[in-house]
């Protein structure tokens, strides 16, 4: 593919409505017309002729899409499969797994949410238990994650569930050493990278976990319903998508069976993994993506410190652990909590419709604690985080 470069400031590259101050990457991140357009293209042509392109074209596509995506992420594309997103990696993976009664599952204080629920239903009637290391917020060094972890560990632990960027905490947690000190415990590790790929640097092969799950939909910008699954090769035999389709008995042995398996799970639209390599492109003639990377993270660093020193609150971990987002103490609310339809905290509802801002505000530990996470993509300036800066302190 040729390379992206263009007359165009970077925000023009984004169709946000206008006057909305979007600052909430993290969620869902924003896939730029350039990209969408290309999708676009990949429809058009599966639509043309649907046989030719499904039967004929879509394997090659799928292992071109999954090279340049390989590449990127530091894995064997052999050793990656396509998927929707983070949330469909957890839960193929744990349901290829077997717990039994006294088993431990081990995982985090910060684990997301849908992971956290993932877990107990996989767990449910099997006698295993959830054991959740109560790793500190705010902390001071990342060494805190792995004392909190390791400490969890028992002669019972059986699997380790770990955030590579925590969601509603925004914290890299160091998981190459997380990985390599379970292991030399025993214990094998399921990674939910969602917020990691685009965000920082990633390179599989040194972290070397058993299992990864990271979207390709957020900090790399791709379409949504782009994702990948990373299996460790020699685990990869009992590894089955969710869905059982025509590779479970397919006579070809030009291919792993986690291959033929994965790559056709039926009829699906495969335009948004095959866009992959078109968001990949992206960051040319802006420095690539380490000089991508680096510049959100700088805008993430200097906009916390911003909205710290206005509200008066300390930073909640050092530089070094933030990517491209930030998470923010909150003094405590008086009055109700998050609110139907969908549970939204008054204050991030306040901060939208009053103010036009889109951020996010979770409740941490648990209301009426509370934290406001702030994104930094390239469509952002300082000027932004001022606006919520002013607008925090009139809804504060």
């Amino acid at each position: 593919m040729e390379a992206m470069t263009s007359p165009l400031p970077l925000p023009a590259y984004w169709s946000f409505t206008p006057g909305v101050t979007f600052l909430n990457h993290g969620s869902f991140g924003a896939c730029p017309v350039t990209v969408r357009a290309a999708q676009d293209r990949i429809r058009d042509r599966l639509e043309q002729e649907p046989c030719a392109f499904l039967v004929r074209e879509l394997e090659p596509l799928l292992d071109a899409a999954r090279a340049r995506l390989g590449a990127f992420v530091g894995a064997d594309p052999d050793d990656l499969a396509f998927i929707p997103n983070t949330t469909t990696g957890i839960g193929t993976v744990l349901a290829s797994l077997t717990f039994a009664a006294g088993d431990e599952v081990l995982t985090t204080s910060h684990v997301y949410s849908a992971v956290r629920n993932a877990l107990n239903r996989q767990l449910e009637g099997s006698g295993a238990r959830l054991v959740e290391a109560p790793v500190p917020f705010p902390l001071e060094d990342p060494a805190q994650v792995v004392e909190a972890v390791l400490a969890a560990v028992t002669p019972r632990t059986r699997l380790a569930v770990l955030d590579h960027i925590t969601s509603t905490t925004a914290l890299i947690f160091p998981i190459q050493a997380l990985v390599l000190a379970l292991r030399e415990r025993g214990v094998e590790t399921l990674v939910d990278g969602a917020h990691a790929p685009g965000q920082v640097p990633l390179d599989l092969a040194a972290i070397d976990p058993a299992y990864y799950a990271g979207n390709c939909h957020k900090w790399l910008c791709a379409p949504k319903g782009s994702a990948f699954l990373y299996v460790r090769r020699d685990l990869q035999p009992n590894v089955r998508p969710l869905i059982t389709s025509h590779g479970a008995s397919s006579p070809r042995r030009d291919r792993s069976r986690f291959r033929l398996e994965f790559d056709w799970v039926g009829t699906t639209d495969p335009s948004a993994y095959l866009a992959v390599p078109s968001a990949l492109e992206l960051p040319i003639g802006w420095g690539g993506w380490d000089g991508w990377m680096a510049a959100n993270h700088a805008l993430a660093v200097e906009a916390r410190m911003l909205i710290t020193q206005a509200l008066g609150v300390s930073p909640a971990c050092p530089d070094a652990m933030l990517g491209a987002m930030a998470t923010i103490p909150l003094p405590r609310a008086a009055g109700e909590g998050p609110q139907p339809p969908y549970f939204i905290e008054p204050l991030q509802d306040r901060l939208f419709t009053r103010h036009g801002i889109e951020t996010m505000v979770f409740p941490w530990p648990a209301w009426p604690d509370r934290v406001l996470r702030i994104s930094a993509q390239r469509y952002n300036t300082l000027a932004d985080y001022q606006k919520l800066a002013e607008a925090l302190l009139q809804e504060l």
